[in-house]
């Protein structure tokens, strides 16, 4: 069986900020991490300064400890897709369990129904067993979740089983199959001039 490798993640170039504001920054700050950072200081300090006013004594680590944390473990590379930082990742599956996604039916002929959407409770049932199961808090995710229907949609024929299995074919087996095919094509005219 043949085995592929990937080589491209190791030629992975960042820019880097070696001076800022006359600032000598050694090696270098990552570009992309220097302006997440910034962003987000300035979204979330923007935010609270309208809210809360000027930071005290005391309110400087809520000013300065969430938008440093967010960076901190959100510009590292996905555990998933090595290719995405962290906070791609926990963006796109916050979107997912808030609005779900539309599916794709017949290769997007044909637009879903909202009916065929995955509802709530599919998208969030997994991530809160242990909330439904409290006595105190269940009812009221219970509710938030809606009616448990695990019925396929108006229309929608049974379940398909799929048994396919996948088969890896080398050189030498394509080889014998074009060996065949050219003798058949050489067997068949020969009959049809005779």
């Amino acid at each position: 069986m043949r085995t592929g490798h990937t080589y491209t993640d190791h030629f992975r170039l960042e820019t880097r900020q070696h001076e800022l504001l006359g600032i000598d920054l050694g090696e270098g700050v990552a570009r992309r991490v220097l302006i997440l950072g910034a962003a987000c200081y300035v979204l979330w300090d923007g935010a609270l300064l309208l809210l809360l006013g000027l930071p005290t004594r005391t309110s400087a680590t809520l000013y300065l400890l969430p938008p440093g944390l967010l960076v901190a473990f959100g510009a590292r590379p996905s555990t998933r897709v090595p290719r995405r930082i962290a906070l791609t990742g926990w963006a796109i599956s916050a979107r997912y369990l808030v609005t779900g996604h539309r599916p794709l039916i017949c290769g997007g002929r044909r637009a879903a129904t909202r009916s065929e959407w995955i509802g709530r409770r599919g998208r969030w049932a997994s991530r809160l067993t242990l909330l439904t199961g409290s006595s105190v808090l269940g009812p009221a995710v219970e509710r938030w979740l809606g009616p448990d229907t695990d019925t396929a949609p108006a229309g929608a024929g049974p379940a398909i089983q799929l048994t396919a299995r996948p088969r890896l074919y080398g050189p030498d087996a394509v080889v014998r199959a074009h060996g065949r095919r050219a003798a058949r094509k050489a067997r068949t005219t020969t009959q049809g001039t005779a």
